[in-house]
Order: C-alpha cells, then structure tokens, then sequence
C-alpha cells in the first residue's frame, strides 16, 4: 500500500521509479548523470541545425514531452509518430496550425504489417499515476514490470511502419535528429535504421528497456559508425563523427 501511495506522489510531481532490474544496461554506457536531457535538447537546437527530425513515441505531444517547446521554438520540421489512436488525436490537438508539424499514426516495426500493442485500459488509468499513459508496448509483460494488473491491460491493433518507409513517405533525405522512446522497441528500430540508411542524424533513445544482446549489437553497430555516445539518465545520446564538440 505505501509503495502505491508513494508512486502516485512520485507521478504528481513528473516523475516516475523505474525498478532495479531495468537499469542493469547501465553497464554498457558512460554516464553523463550530472546533466539533464532538457540541458542537451538546448545545446542540440542552439549549435546545430536542426532542420528536420523524427519522434517515435510522441503520446499527446506534452505528457513527459522533451521536444514541444524546442519544435515550437525553432520551426523545425517534424514528424512525430504515435501508434495509440487516442493519444494520437490529443497530439495533433496539441501541435494544431503548425505547418512544420507532420503526424504518423503508426508504430515504427522492422517490417510494415499489422500488429497487436499492449496498453492499459482507459477505464483503469486513474488507478496509476500519469506515467502508464506512456508505456504501450508489444509485450505485456513491460506493463507488468511497471506494476500495471493483468486485467487492467488490454490490446489494440495497430498499423506499423518500418523506418526506411516513414524517411520515404515524408521525403526526409537529411534527417537532423532521431528521437525514440519505444518502450523496450527502440533497439529493434535502431538496428533497422541504422542497416539501412546511410544518413547520420543526432540520436537520442531511451535504452533502459532494451534486452541486453539487442542493446550490445546496437552499440557495435553506433561506434562501427563513428558515432560517440554517452547516457543521460534513461537516454543515450549518439552523436556522429561530423560533430567534433558537443560539452
């Protein structure tokens, strides 16, 4: 009862635990702790242009949110993708008469077809604090692991996209920025991206959730690519070899 109480107290004031289990990939990273992700989106969009970039994993486009304010602020042409319909709807609203602004209601997949999400039910939210409104996943037990009921969740089908077909249908040729938070998929989708485009864009990921083998084939593949990368909390940031100085 008390850990429930305090979770709820946690998620009030914007914050969320994550249990011990999930941050075990820390190992496999240096840690830039000291900093905060708001700190390096500022640095991002002031030192570099940043003229087109894609979030996976947008919500309502505020709840949690890193990139309002900076996509506002400097006119950057986006695309921001979101997988849950109702989400989705309340992104749009939240992002409304901004021509930069471009929307993807699909998940991000390694191939194009249809696939089941997992999400907790509309009626049960308000017995969790606001971080399960961001923790939709293609495994259950992801929800579980956040202390979500097995009968609280529930399973929607989704339409999917693969990365090489989003740069595709929004023409994107000189991507600036890459930003995901997948909810343990972000691995998935990185290895994707980076097997099959040769573009070179900032990349920020939550990599807490992703399995270790995913995790360390991902990391093989960002520094055979001449990227250096370091963590900020639950993000990694992955910064090509065509930026010589960052901090």
């Amino acid at each position: 009862m008390f850990k429930k109480i305090f979770k709820k107290i946690v998620g009030l004031l914007g914050y969320k635990l994550v249990e011990k289990n999930l941050i075990k990939n820390r190992r496999f990273v240096n840690s830039k702790s000291f900093l905060n992700l708001n700190f390096i989106l500022k640095k991002v969009f002031k030192d570099h242009k940043i003229n087109c970039l894609i979030q996976i994993g947008a919500n309502d486009g505020q709840r949690f949110d890193e990139l309002n304010k900076f996509i506002k602020e400097y006119k950057t042409k986006s695309v921001l993708v979101e997988p849950i319909i109702e989400y989705f709807e309340d992104l749009k609203k939240n992002y409304q008469n901004l021509e930069n602004v471009h929307f993807e209601n699909s998940a991000i997949t390694v191939d194009n077809e249809e696939k089941e999400i997992f999400l907790v039910n509309k009626k049960n939210l308000e017995n969790y604090d606001e971080h399960v409104r961001g923790i939709s996943s293609f495994n259950k037990d992801h929800l579980i692991k956040h202390g979500v009921k097995s009968n609280h969740v529930i399973k929607k089908k989704i339409n999917c996209i693969s990365i090489s077909n989003l740069l595709k249908k929004y023409n994107i040729s000189n991507l600036d920025l890459l930003f995901i938070d997948a909810e343990g998929y972000d691995g998935d989708i990185l290895i994707d991206f980076l097997n099959n485009s040769k573009q070179e864009p900032i990349i920020i990921f939550e990599y807490v959730h992703i399995k270790n083998d995913i995790l360390q084939n991902l990391i093989n593949k960002i520094i055979s690519r001449n990227y250096s990368y370091f963590d900020i909390n639950e993000n990694l940031i992955c910064l090509p070899n065509k930026i010589e100085k960052f901090l």
